[in-house]
């Protein structure tokens, strides 16, 4: 049992307590440590024959009785019991990390994120991937400074430079936020000039589910939306997300070649694997993002790669797994 496999084994229990049992401290006691295995990739096996699974930082004595298991066994118990009592109809499948090409939903300084894009350009540079997706809020997002078309402008002029000095290709996109009537949050001439728009709902997730359908059905239609992030908005154990007609919502997306995102922030996992695979079954590519805001939180793509699993993906249905070229192909040909 590699702590890469135990990583994901935590993150989908810490999942289940969010979701299904609400216990959101639990949840994120999980989460943490599915990050440090991640991080620091401990020998399980060593620290287990010695007994000292519990000096792993932020593993007490329930998750070490989870790892204990999962060393001698290679299986949980207590994921089995959380699937069950969730009704998680869904088979694993197998999908390897090795050919993931890059992320494409980050946040700079420019917006809400932590660091500058230089940070996050290395981070991902030193994580092996071709290409980086910079995708910083629109302007509705005033709380996190988010960016018009002037503030672009300067932003890709940044992306340049930084892209020539660290040596990775930048993709100038945006999170843009989906208005109340399907309208987006900046006009079609300052999309038309990015290399991905990523169209997330964010606000008056609790419209009726009628007027919510119009309104993702307006988002995928537009001609320059790449990918609709976090499709329902949801933040399992605190906030349920946007109810609309999936079923044609999705469709109407394979129709039109916009891909759905998988958001891995153990805050987020939207879409589910149930929806998900309900998607692919209509014909929908995905992406599988961190949405990181700083450095460390690319690591959420392997806490949260288990959904696409569960999902029954594979590498031909996630946009990260092709090479830029491929990829920017893919997008321009929206």
């Amino acid at each position: 049992m590699t702590a890469d496999d135990a990583a994901r084994v935590l993150s989908e229990i810490g999942y289940h307590l969010r979701l299904e049992a609400a216990d959101a401290y639990r949840a994120r006691a999980f989460q943490k440590a599915s990050a440090e295995l991640l991080m620091n990739r401990p020998d399980l096996e060593a620290l287990q024959r010695a007994g000292k699974l519990e000096t792993i930082p932020g593993v007490g004595s329930g998750i070490a009785k989870v790892l204990n298991e999962l060393v001698e066994t290679g299986g949980s118990t207590y994921l089995e019991r959380l699937r069950q009592e969730a009704k998680e109809p869904l088979a694993p499948g197998k999908l390897t990390l090795s050919g993931y090409r890059g992320d494409l939903h980050s946040h700079s300084d420019w917006s809400d994120g932590k660091v500058p894009i230089a940070a996050m350009a290395i981070a991902a540079q030193q994580r092996g991937y071709q290409y980086l997706g910079v995708t910083d809020h629109s302007p509705r997002m005033t709380i996190v400074h988010g960016l018009d078309g002037e503030r672009l402008k300067l932003q890709r002029l940044q992306l340049k430079e930084v892209e020539q000095r660290v040596g990775i290709r930048l993709l100038a996109g945006i999170e843009v936020d989906i208005l109340e009537d399907g309208a987006l949050d900046l006009p079609d001439d300052v999309l038309a000039q990015l290399d991905i728009v990523i169209a997330s709902p964010h606000l008056k997730l609790s419209l009726e589910p009628e007027q919510m359908t119009q309104r993702m059905l307006r988002a995928v239609e537009n001609p320059h939306v790449d990918v609709i992030g976090h499709p329902t908005g949801r933040r399992p154990g605190s906030r349920p997300g946007a109810t609309y007609d999936f079923e044609k919502v999705f469709k109407r997306a394979a129709e039109t070649g916009v891909a759905l995102e998988l958001d891995c922030d153990p805050g987020r996992m939207d879409l589910s694997p149930d929806m998900a695979r309900d998607a692919a079954a209509l014909g929908c590519d995905f992406t599988l993002d961190s949405d990181a805001h700083a450095p460390n939180e690319f690591s959420y793509v392997e806490l949260g790669a288990w959904m696409a699993e569960r999902a029954g993906l594979d590498q031909t249905r996630l946009l990260n797994w092709l090479d830029a070229d491929a990829l920017t192909a893919r997008l321009a040909g929206r």
